[in-house]
């Protein structure tokens, strides 16, 4: 069974920056491509940034690029999300997923991830950004 879990979410004010963590168990890391998805109140849940299995290729949702990196370390088994430049519209819960698939190419992830290919879900991290 995967585990994922969640750090680093918080309060913040507009402007400023947030780095997120997520740590990864229960079965092998590496063949895995990773994402961050997020969900604010009465919204339904949206892509943020993927990252392919070996880091090659990064996704970024428009309202993010240029703000957000996405990254991984998979000696250590971790996923980041650096934010910069926070937005108060960037308030949300922030979720860590893991694809279901392996190996899936960088082409496959030039695109933006169709919720449905990922099956692991973290619990969720808190992120809100005053104005």
């Amino acid at each position: 069974q995967v585990q994922l879990v969640e750090s680093g979410g918080g309060l913040v004010q507009a402007g400023g920056s947030l780095s997120l963590s997520c740590a990864a168990s229960g079965r092998t890391f590496i063949p895995y491509g990773m994402a961050w998805f997020r969900q604010a109140p009465g919204q339904e849940r949206e892509l943020v940034a993927a990252i392919t299995w070996n880091g090659g290729s990064t996704y970024y949702t428009d309202s993010v690029k240029g703000r957000f990196t996405l990254s991984r370390d998979n000696s250590k088994k971790m996923v980041y999300l650096q934010m910069n430049n926070l937005k108060p519209e960037d308030t949300a819960v922030y979720y860590c997923a893991q694809d279901r698939a392996i190996y899936r190419s960088s082409y496959y992830f030039s695109q933006p991830p169709n919720i449905d290919a990922f099956n692991y879900w973290g619990q969720g991290t808190q992120v809100t950004v005053s104005s």
